[in-house]
């Protein structure tokens, strides 16, 4: 049986994002909202609501249990220092805690994420067998030589 640690992270994230794109709902307002103060616009990807949902799901499994501060952090980037007037370096910004937040939310709502009092949230029984069983698959579909010894 496959895990999660067993298929590049970039195919598994695809995967999941098929299955979850039908489970949860997009806000209105995340078509207009940015990912984090470092960046200028709102991401263009149709469905980056369920990209983002899949790879929120693969970080709490193997980082959980895990706060929406440190996912913040994770998701963040260096945003640019310099003005028209002025030179200065860039400074570390964080993602966006609402986004991540929300994601979150729709997770444990599908019962997928569990909260852990004091520690974050962490991933249940049941959202890590949708990891394996997607790893799984992803696995059988891969034509990679290399990855042989897993199946």
């Amino acid at each position: 049986m496959a895990t999660m640690y067993d298929v590049p992270a970039d195919d598994l994230i695809e995967a999941l994002a098929e299955d979850l794109e039908e489970r949860l709902d997009e806000p209105d307002w995340a078509q207009f909202t940015k990912t984090g103060a470092d960046r200028e616009l709102p991401p263009e990807q149709e469905d980056f609501w369920a990209v983002r949902a899949a790879s929120l799901l693969r970080k709490v499994a193997d980082r959980g249990p895990i706060g929406v501060e440190r996912l913040a952090t994770e998701y963040g980037g260096a945003k640019g220092g310099s003005t028209r007037y002025r030179v200065a370096p860039a400074h570390r910004t964080d993602g966006s805690r609402n986004l991540i937040r929300t994601i979150l939310q729709q997770l444990e709502e599908e019962g997928l994420v569990e909260t852990a009092e004091g520690e974050g949230r962490r991933v249940t029984p049941d959202g890590q067998s949708l990891l394996d069983d997607t790893a799984g698959d992803v696995l059988e579909e891969l034509d990679r030589p290399e990855l042989e010894r897993y199946a």
